[in-house]
């Protein structure tokens, strides 16, 4: 009996982990789809308990409470926009572009959403400067070959007009604002992009 008792306690245990690690992603999956949705002060745990199909006290003592729960679930977004635009090759331009456009395209207007937001919560304020950090860092890193040194004025303002140009503002203006299509929007940016990203700098 021993024996047996040993060689199911693992497995019981594992289930369990298994069940927790499912409700506290539902969790965050039902408070992620709440906030596409609607301002955030207007969102009430007892929503996130009823689609996430949880109580309210599980909501409470899985995450704490509300800017809590808040807290995992952009970092868990940030995490899934990083993966998303980690793949892009020093130098090659188009590929940035492409990959640029396929986050903006699944994700711009969830971005902007995002940005209207982040002075109502800290977590979402903290998410909004990571994400802008990570863009920077995206954009020095796909653009390298074109960025003159590794200090001064000049690699710092051409890194900023990358940025800009890279920016979900930029995208909201053509893509949304001024209605071209995505392949319009991404001719567009390559464009504008031409003048910096012809020649690397000797």
């Amino acid at each position: 009996m021993k024996m047996v008792g040993e060689t199911r306690r693992p497995y019981r245990m594992g289930a369990r982990s298994e069940s927790a690690a499912a409700t506290g992603e539902a969790i965050l999956d039902a408070v992620t789809e709440i906030f596409w949705e609607q301002p955030s002060d207007q969102i009430r745990l007892e929503e996130v308990a009823a689609r996430s199909g949880v109580t309210v006290q599980t909501v409470i003592r899985r995450f704490g409470n509300k800017e809590k729960l808040f807290a995992a679930a952009a970092g868990r977004q940030s995490e899934k926009v990083r993966e998303a635009r980690a793949h892009v090759t020093p130098g090659d331009v188009a590929g940035a572009v492409a990959n640029l456009m396929d986050h903006y395209e699944l994700m711009g207007s969830r971005v902007l959403r995002m940005l209207a937001e982040e002075e109502r919560l800290p977590a979402i304020k903290g998410l909004a400067d990571e994400g802008r950090l990570f863009h920077r860092q995206w954009c020095e890193q796909a653009f390298a070959p074109f960025l003159p040194g590794r200090r001064g004025s000049v690699r710092t303002r051409r890194t900023a007009q990358l940025v800009t140009i890279c920016d979900v503002y930029t995208w909201k203006l053509l893509r949304l604002d001024s209605g071209l299509s995505r392949s319009q929007t991404e001719q567009a940016l390559l464009e504008m992009l031409a003048p910096f990203t012809m020649n690397a700098p000797s």
